[in-house]
């Protein structure tokens, strides 16, 4: 059957061994101190190993593989049991719900700051404004939430409505989560801070998934250029034509015109 497996690139792989332990199924094994998809059924392609791996040398690619064999990984692990349809169909279903973050151990192998979630908040919690329900609400979507943590291919990237904003306008605009963040996938960073040009990551980001628009916020201080640069190249160089604009706020809160 053709479906989505994860795909290893020996040449970037260093061998740490971090996909191999991120890997609830046991698919990946080390040898010859490289990381390898040693059991194709055991993959679920839900890609917990790709957060994990440091040199970015994990991604997905969809061709014919085996279908994913839970009773397989159960008696691997030594849990074997008598399994029909139902409960081989119910066991897709948890994984589902894992990735949405609603079951999610993320101390379960890896480095639990990188683990992947997507967050299934309650519809109506999500929809009311904080007035309505008398609390603020969250509206990240995901995590990792840093643009040097976030993988570059992820199942929340397709068809996200994309804010790239600096680490401190949450802090500098009240209403951060309400007016940006409100239905779309954020990710953050510094470039002063974190000393790199994110113009290449976010590149891949954009090429390789699909992402409908870009929304940039940055602060008005001069260092924030280089993420609205890194932004605008990797639009740029991603060759799609996407939607997209750029918010500055102000040191003091405001949002300028």
């Amino acid at each position: 059957m053709i479906r989505k497996i994860i795909h290893i690139d020996e040449e970037k792989c260093n061998g740490c061994g971090l996909c191999a332990e991120a890997c609830h199924e046991g698919a990946i094994d080390i040898i010859d101190g490289k990381a390898k998809l040693v059991r194709e059924n055991f993959c679920d392609g839900f890609g917990d190993c790709l957060p994990g791996c440091p040199t970015g040398a994990i991604t997905f690619e969809e061709r014919e593989a085996p279908a994913y064999d839970e009773a397989a990984v159960k008696q691997a692990k030594g849990t074997a049991r008598p399994v029909d349809e139902r409960s081989v169909s119910t066991g897709v279903e948890r994984r589902k719900k894992e990735m949405n973050g609603m079951n999610h151990d993320h101390n379960e192998g890896g480095c639990p700051g990188s683990r992947m979630m997507q967050f299934q908040r309650e519809e109506a919690i999500q929809e009311e404004q904080p007035v309505q329900t008398g609390r603020s609400v969250s509206r990240l979507a995901q995590w990792p939430c840093q643009i040097k943590l976030v993988p570059t291919q992820a199942p929340f990237f397709d068809g996200a409505k994309l804010l790239i904003a600096a680490d401190c306008t949450a802090y500098a605009y009240a209403n951060m989560h309400e007016d940006f963040m409100k239905g779309k996938v954020t990710i953050i960073g510094c470039p002063k801070l974190d000393g790199v040009d994110y113009s290449e990551k976010l590149t891949e980001i954009i090429r390789d998934n699909d992402i409908k628009s870009v929304t940039i916020v940055r602060m008005e201080v001069p260092c924030c250029g280089g993420l609205q640069r890194a932004a605008v190249n990797a639009l740029r160089e991603s060759g799609k034509f996407i939607p997209w604009q750029v918010v500055t706020i102000s040191r003091d809160g405001r949002i300028l015109e």
